[in-house]
């Protein structure tokens, strides 16, 4: 790299990245991310905005119309009450006329003697009723008035000044004046939308069973475990390939890693056989002392056969089970210190773990007989919070460049110059570290430790 590409991409890396404020960006962060959940979203909230635009529009329209139609029948039989009243002013006949009004009409009329008309009430904003039969008032009386229909729920009392000085009080009922059946039907679309609502759930969870078994077996067979029972396809027709090519793979994978581990075995048997003949036929020299460099390398080189062939294996034939992370942390303190290099620990949240507990305490063996061998300290941090299990170990030791941190975990991949990465130089070490942390859903990354060395960070789901 170039000065002037270094210089670009140090300023590049200064530069302060500013939050992503868009539209989509906030949509897809507070939108819930379960199938599920969208999946009855799409359902609902269609289904709430007709009913809106439904209660807005036409239950207003209704309501309105109603309300317009039957106050002014009403206000019709009030003006009829008051025109008979003002042509037959006799004191006699006003009490025939409040009788008809009972009987024929149905209004409970008064005449009140001596009385003013209340001061007027504002009316209500949302108040349908009272700005219907105001303006019907207005309209065809055309005489001051005076209405109350918060008095009582089940009344409405009207009050006309008439033009002898005397005012005329009408109460009748509210269902004569107010369209006041209309919530039957607000019963009938509500009820109805949560019974579709009830289907549609069940319905959806019908559908996404078929994915969520989907994603459990390759959950299952990422983490290299045996499924407790066999995946099946099931659901919708584009579910159903989904679940037929997820087999297909897992097949061709399965033998895949078969193949490479049958061959490697194989391999392994042929160099045994030829490393058995050579150890017998430095046993039988006449000068064993000569031959202790050739003995070495036949150890070195079933050191190496012994990572190939781990490597190739891997740890999937391992169950699950528990692993006190208490116990391990103590035999790697107790390792460490047994090679003349100070170590500490710390242990934050549940000690006992479910895990793979030969591949992961080989795992974290590895990475800390890494540490140990390149550096004098060594601390070890471990802490489980419940839904990830995020240990550090960090040396003091020359660490790895930033741009081979990546490299090393390659398999057969030595980095001479800075760390060997295991004693038998196959450079398989980081590889089996990683490949064990995947195999359990999570990984090992490295960087820069507290210790001014190497720090490798393995984090796994719980």
């Amino acid at each position: 790299m170039t000065d002037v590409d270094a210089g670009q991409q140090s300023d590049h890396e200064q530069k302060p990245r500013q939050p992503d404020l868009s539209f989509d960006r906030i949509l897809r962060r507070n939108l819930p991310r379960g199938l599920f959940v969208r999946s009855l979203l799409i359902i609902i909230i269609p289904m709430v905005i007709l009913q809106c635009v439904l209660a807005a529009v036409f239950m207003e329209r209704h309501w309105q119309m109603v309300t317009t139609r039957l106050s002014a029948a009403v206000t019709r039989d009030i003006a009829a009450v008051i025109d008979l009243l003002d042509t037959t002013p006799q004191m006699t006949s006003d009490a025939e006329i409040i009788r008809i009004a009972q009987e024929r009409m149905g209004l409970e009329t008064k005449i009140l003697s001596g009385h003013t008309l209340p001061p007027p009430t504002p009316i209500p904003l949302f108040s349908i009723l009272d700005r219907t039969l105001s303006e019907q008032i207005e309209k065809q009386i055309k005489k001051p008035f005076w209405i109350n229909t918060s008095a009582d729920e089940k009344t409405v009392e009207i009050r006309v000044q008439l033009d002898d000085n005397r005012i005329l009080s009408v109460t009748t009922r509210r269902d004569r004046t107010y369209a006041s059946n209309t919530h039957i039907f607000l019963i009938w679309m509500v009820g109805t939308s949560l019974f579709l609502i009830f289907i549609s759930i069940l319905f959806l969870r019908g559908q996404i069973r078929p994915i969520e078994a989907l994603t459990k077996a390759a959950e299952v067979f990422g983490k290299g475990q045996k499924p407790t029972e066999p995946f099946v396809p099931r659901g919708a027709d584009e579910v159903r390939r989904a679940g037929y090519a997820f087999l297909q793979m897992r097949e061709r994978i399965e033998r895949q890693i078969e193949q490479r581990t049958m061959m490697l075995s194989g391999v392994s048997h042929d160099l045994r056989t030829i490393l058995t003949r050579f150890r017998l036929q430095l046993a039988i020299a006449d000068s064993p002392k000569d031959l202790d460099s050739l003995n070495r390398d036949v150890d070195d080189m079933n050191s190496m056969l012994d990572g190939y062939l781990q490597f190739a294996r891997g740890e999937t034939e391992e169950l699950q089970g528990e692993l006190d992370l208490t116990t391990l942390i103590t035999q790697l303190e107790e390792n460490v210190q047994l090679h003349g290099k100070s170590v500490e620990s710390s242990m934050e949240g549940p000690a006992t773990i479910f895990v793979r507990p030969n591949a992961f305490s080989r795992l974290l063996t590895n990475l800390v007989a890494n540490a140990c061998r390149h550096g004098d300290r060594v601390r070890i941090e471990a802490r489980n919070a419940g839904r990830f299990l995020t240990i550090h170990i960090d040396d003091d030791g020359p660490g790895i460049p930033e741009n081979m941190r990546e490299e090393v975990f390659k398999p057969f991949f030595r980095l001479d110059e800075a760390r060997n990465l295991d004693a038998s130089g196959t450079g398989l070490g980081l590889a089996i570290c990683r490949d064990i942390a995947r195999s359990h859903g999570g990984n090992v990354i490295l960087g820069k430790g507290s210790l001014g060395g190497l720090r490798a960070t393995v984090r796994v789901p719980m």
